[in-house]
């Protein structure tokens, strides 16, 4: 069952306006819940739209985004340095070009960038946040849920994509919903079915195999 999860599962940028029945968001929330975390401390919260709020919330992140610079809660990586430029850039040649973006197409590429602003038409939308004052371990076992609610998802036939780009402009978050003080914004996660005939859910980005990524010791 993991493996199956974790070979279907992808970041899908295209959904279809359908809501998802609460019960079933309900199933996705409770098996996220199952995380484990640094103390059992469970540093994450999250405040979830759909309908009009969902709407509205896009409207203003649009709004905004297409006119002031990203000021995330937690900095952005300083660079992306040898492999992980190499992959960065092959994900976004894969995206651009599924949806017939070419290269030096600066319009083009600021419309793909402000569907991250659309929720991708997704009809639900999940932020997630962290206390402040777990610092580091806060947002690893935020990351960890988000990766289980993906999952999660995933199992209930729902759609996901984890979204950094929402968490750079939080003080529009913080103005449409009920964010409480003290609290980072880790992420979002848009949600929703997938419009499987949408071209920018066409295409898979690789993984590296594991002999990139592991270092054995046996003596």
């Amino acid at each position: 069952m993991l493996a199956r999860l974790l070979a279907e599962r992808h970041s899908c940028r295209g959904f279809l306006p359908d809501e998802v029945p609460r019960a079933t968001i309900v199933r996705i929330l409770a098996l996220a819940q199952r995380t484990p975390s640094w103390c059992n401390a469970q540093p994450w919260a999250v405040t979830l739209t759909s309908g009009a709020a969902t709407r509205r919330l896009s409207e203003a992140m649009c709004s905004h985004a297409a006119a002031a610079d990203p000021a995330p809660d937690i900095p952005f990586p300083r660079e992306y340095r040898s492999a992980y430029r190499v992959r960065r850039r092959e994900c976004g040649v894969q995206l651009y070009e599924s949806v017939g973006v070419a290269r030096g197409d600066v319009d083009g590429a600021r419309r793909q960038r402000m569907e991250n602003f659309r929720f991708f038409g997704a009809p639900h939308v999940a932020i997630v946040t962290t206390d402040e004052a777990l610092g580091a371990y806060g947002l690893l076992d935020c990351g960890a849920y988000v990766n289980n609610f993906m999952l999660a998802a995933c199992s209930e036939g729902v759609a996901a994509i984890a979204q950094a780009a929402l968490a750079s402009h939080p003080a529009v978050l913080r103005s449409q919903l009920p964010i409480p003080d003290g609290r980072l914004v880790v992420c979002g996660i848009s949600f929703g079915y997938e419009d499987c005939t949408h071209p920018a859910n066409g295409f898979r980005t690789r993984r590296a195999e594991v002999e990139e990524a592991v270092t054995w010791v046996d003596a």
